[in-house]
């Protein structure tokens, strides 16, 4: 097919299409999105990881303090009160290093330019 020979306005289309969507404004907007897009992702799933850990640590501290409880009633014996202390420490720690991860994240998605 002879190029002289395609319809001007199909021509004139195809030039439209192309500087809108390949501008360098259009490009540039677009790859900024992404980019915010992708930091928003990572930053969503490092507190859902953090909250995963959270509730591990919480398992882990319920349950040793529920034996801990037990055993000092039973026997009377201070060791098991001491467990009960550092199970709340535990999950002070973990509650603390949520709340962490939960600011950092939000303060990266702050700062992190959207365009």
């Amino acid at each position: 097919m002879d190029p002289s020979n395609v319809n001007a306005q199909v021509i004139d289309v195809i030039n439209q299409v192309q500087t809108a969507t390949m501008s360098a404004t259009v490009v540039k907007t677009s790859g900024a999105g992404k980019a915010y897009q992708s930091v928003a992702q990572s930053a969503a799933i490092a507190v859902q990881d953090a909250a995963d850990a959270l509730r591990n640590v919480s398992t882990i501290a319920t349950t040793a303090a529920g034996v801990a409880m037990a055993q000092y009633l039973a026997t009377g014996d201070e060791k098991y009160a001491r467990v009960l202390t550092q199970a709340q420490t535990m999950m002070q720690g973990a509650t603390d290093d949520f709340t962490r991860v939960g600011s950092a994240a939000a303060t990266v998605l702050k700062d992190f330019p959207a365009q």
